[in-house]
């Protein structure tokens, strides 16, 4: 009889469970489940909106109001958009040259070019490619968030047609890799470096991830969108040129890392995510100084800009990482360097405390530092981080996607 009565009350017990479990399940997916976004941060600023909240209501205005300009330009980005063919014959192709390659003035023809650090060859922008990519996956992410926080379809459909157009419509797509990235005239038609330019296509996935259940993004688009990043994502770990771009050890190291966890999450590849986490576990080894700095950022002529995007590849993999249950945030490497004292490194020169005397030819940027610093103070429960990315550049901290990501 008390056995009985014990396998009964297991069985309650047990039934318990699985109801608070399912129960915790259902709250937890009315979170978007997006990768980079941070899900719970959305449906907080949503239920904001909704009980009339002044900061995110106007930067829902300011949102729309920039998603409205896209859907009245109508503008379609596509690589078949370009004038020049590459060197494969289809224009399908990804292509763009090295931003810092210039003529070498001893030779008639000026070739090979030549490098000059830092300083953008305005030919770079002759081919359309990379202008078109980055202004896609920019609209692309205004718009899945402009019908997040309305849901208004008028923004879901452009959203999914600028999608659409680049990588799934047999047309006008893409062809998932990048062959022809970076090339420089003269030494060769393409390199690692740049698959660089690839790197913000997360905005794209957590924007496709936004959109679906909407009549204008089906689940045959998920379907396909995923195989095309399957595509891609093999070809970044078994081509020449993605292993190439795999063996840099600065931040395009740290941006390829990100993109491969990304792609691999995406489209239901965990094992190579885990894999590339551990990878990027090694890479924070071997860039890092015990006190937080980045040497083979410093060494650039724009320092302070590749500091900051590097620590925010860093950010990307971390957000990432949390899908697969990892903290590396708390990570701790060698000689106690771990991603909370980059940060902390770059406090004495926003407080003013101390001089940036690395070389820095363009003025400092501070798109990334912000985003980092506003992260950072939940992240390390630290409102310091906060006060400072505001007072270090109050316009940018303000944006209408920081202040409804974020």
């Amino acid at each position: 009889m008390k056995i009985i009565k014990y396998a009964s009350f297991l069985l309650l017990f047990f039934s318990f469970l699985c109801v608070s479990a399912q129960d915790r399940k259902e709250t937890v997916s009315n979170y978007p489940k997006t990768l980079v976004l941070e899900g719970s941060v959305l449906q907080k600023n949503y239920d904001l909106i909704a009980a009339k909240d002044i900061q995110k209501t106007a930067a829902l205005k300011s949102l729309l109001k920039k998603a409205d300009q896209v859907l009245e330009d109508a503008k379609l980005y596509s690589v078949m958009n370009k004038k020049q063919v590459p060197p494969s014959g289809d224009k399908h192709d990804y292509m763009s040259t090295g931003p810092y390659w210039w003529p070498d003035p001893t030779k008639p023809d000026g070739l090979p070019y030549i490098k000059k650090d830092g300083i953008r060859n305005p030919t770079y922008y002759d081919i359309s490619d990379s202008q078109e990519i980055d202004r896609m996956k920019e609209d692309v992410e205004k718009l899945a968030l402009a019908y997040y926080f309305t849901k208004e379809d008028k923004y879901a459909k452009f959203a999914s047609k600028l999608i659409q157009t680049w990588f799934l419509d047999a047309a006008t797509r893409q062809n998932p890799h990048l062959n022809f990235g970076q090339a420089i005239p003269g030494r060769n038609t393409g390199r690692g470096i740049g698959i660089i330019e690839t790197r913000e296509l997360f905005r794209v996935i957590d924007a496709a991830i936004l959109l679906q259940g909407t009549e204008s993004w089906s689940k045959q688009d998920h379907l396909e969108l995923q195989k095309w990043f399957s595509d891609y994502l093999t070809w970044l770990v078994e081509s020449p040129i993605g292993k190439d771009e795999a063996d840099e050890h600065n931040n395009h190291g740290t941006h390829y890392s990100v993109q491969v966890i990304d792609y691999a999450l995406f489209t239901d590849h965990p094992e190579i995510a885990s894999a590339e986490i551990e990878i990027f576990k090694n890479r924070m080894e071997s860039q890092l100084q015990p006190d937080g700095s980045q040497p083979l950022e410093l060494s650039r002529t724009k320092s302070w800009n590749y500091v900051s995007m590097n620590l925010d590849g860093y950010f990307i993999a971390a957000q990432l990482a949390e899908n697969s249950k990892v903290n590396l945030w708390q990570q701790q490497i060698s000689e106690g360097k771990n991603i909370k004292k980059c940060v902390d490194w770059l406090l004495p020169y926003l407080k003013n405390e101390k001089k940036w005397d690395y070389e820095q030819i363009q003025k400092m940027e501070y798109q990334e530092t912000i985003r980092i610093l506003k992260i950072a103070s939940k992240k390390y429960a630290n409102p310091e981080y906060d006060a400072l990315a505001k007072a270090a550049a109050a316009k940018i901290y303000a944006s209408e996607i920081n202040q409804l990501t974020l």
